[in-house]
């Protein structure tokens, strides 16, 4: 009897390190060292832009949807093994981050499913489909950003926000150093590109003051601890592409971030963030009949961003806001493109994460004109719920 509740507290503590939102929890198996724990996660949004609508494109836009919705299954048997699977319902958008469409067919998805193996603090094993360890804002949780999403310019070319491989990582010296090592599909059309090749990428940080142990980050720590980490990257894919008949190129990003988080009593808690990425492709812009993926908003570029925020000490509001900056090489035609996305806004927790208001109003600006961007402003309001 014994034994079996010391497997399922540590089995459970297991589960707890990979998520820390509270769903149901089933135990199974011989001495119930088995569990299970199933989550639903949803942002349900407001979206408003100042245009994209009628057929010139130049009346302002307005949509109900919502951003994810998502069902998560978590398992663990034992101290040492557990598995995390996690599907996806896309509605079809008309309005998206960066353009008012058609919209998407509907679709549903496996967004992750990963077996992870424990040895120790020092070795963890991951295999599967997830998050590949590049830049520290893919890796932050979708649901506890500091403001209302992530980036949506800072995704790595030939990939989504996740890939299919093996990763190795752990934490080091009490948590004060993390490494983390992985060879991953990267580009997965392989007729269309030069050769077939993994895609591997190294990770590590220094955590100075409250360690930052897991696999994923969040935006913010809603003043629960005092986190200062300071983190750096490299990723690299050989023949990834072609940039004329027979000139293949290759792929290679490095990024550098630091994230800082500190309350102080009775003055509330302070947030601030920041990260430099550079994604190389060879300047295959410069081609004489360039990849369409080696161009765009996920093609060649380096880039930064910056965030704040300050949460009050008696009232569950954060405020917030974000600069971003980006150099693409080609962006719909036109070379050298620089774009600005400024953001400010607010969060009103009424149960933590758990649920939870947001409303950011955000503004883009593109330095040279082109044929299908042009500048624009967005209301978004979001109410998301875990359970």
């Amino acid at each position: 009897m014994k034994t079996r509740r010391i497997l399922a507290t540590m089995a459970g503590m297991l589960l707890l390190a990979s998520s820390a939102f509270a769903g149901p929890t089933w135990t199974f198996g011989p001495e119930e060292q088995g569990l299970l724990k199933l989550d639903y996660k949803g942002q349900f949004q407001l979206r408003y832009r100042d245009d994209g609508a009628s057929p010139a494109g130049d009346e302002s836009a307005m949509e109900f949807n919502f951003r994810r919705n998502r069902i998560a299954l978590m398992g663990a048997w034992g101290p040492d093994f557990s598995v995390y699977v996690q599907t996806e319902f896309n509605e079809d958008n008309n309005i998206t981050p960066l353009a008012v469409d058609n919209g998407d067919e509907s679709d549903f998805q496996i967004l992750d499913a990963v077996f992870r193996f424990r040895h120790s603090p020092e070795v963890n094993v991951w295999v599967g489909k997830f998050k590949y360890n590049l830049t520290r804002e893919n890796l932050e949780a979708c649901e506890a950003p500091l403001t209302l999403d992530r980036s949506v310019l800072i995704r790595a070319p030939f990939v989504s926000t996740r890939d299919k491989g093996v990763a190795v990582w752990g934490d080091l010296m009490d948590g004060l150093l993390q490494y983390r090592v992985d060879a991953m599909n990267g580009r997965s059309d392989a007729d269309l590109s030069p050769k077939s090749n993994l895609r591997y990428s190294a990770r590590g940080h220094i955590s100075l003051l409250d360690k930052e142990t897991g696999y994923g980050y969040k935006g913010t720590y809603l003043g629960k601890k005092k986190v200062l980490t300071v983190g750096a990257a490299y990723q690299m894919e050989n023949d990834i592409a072609f940039a004329g008949p027979g000139e293949a190129i290759d792929y290679s990003a490095w990024t550098a971030d630091l994230f800082f988080e500190m309350p102080v009593a009775a003055l509330g808690t302070f947030t601030f963030s920041t990260a430099y990425t550079d994604y190389d492709l060879d300047d295959a812009y410069q081609g004489a009949a360039p990849d369409a993926g080696a161009l765009g908003f996920n093609g060649e570029k380096n880039g930064s961003y910056v965030k704040g925020g300050y949460m009050f000490p008696n009232l569950p509001l954060q405020i917030f806001g974000r600069y971003e900056n980006w150099s693409f090489a080609q962006l719909d035609g036109v070379n050298d493109q620089e774009v600005d996305w400024i953001g400010a806004g607010f969060n009103w927790y009424f149960r933590n994460q758990d649920l939870k208001l947001t409303v950011e109003y955000s503004t883009v600006e593109f330095d040279k004109a082109s044929a299908s961007f042009e500048d624009f402003d967005s209301l978004v309001a979001q109410l998301q719920v875990i359970f």
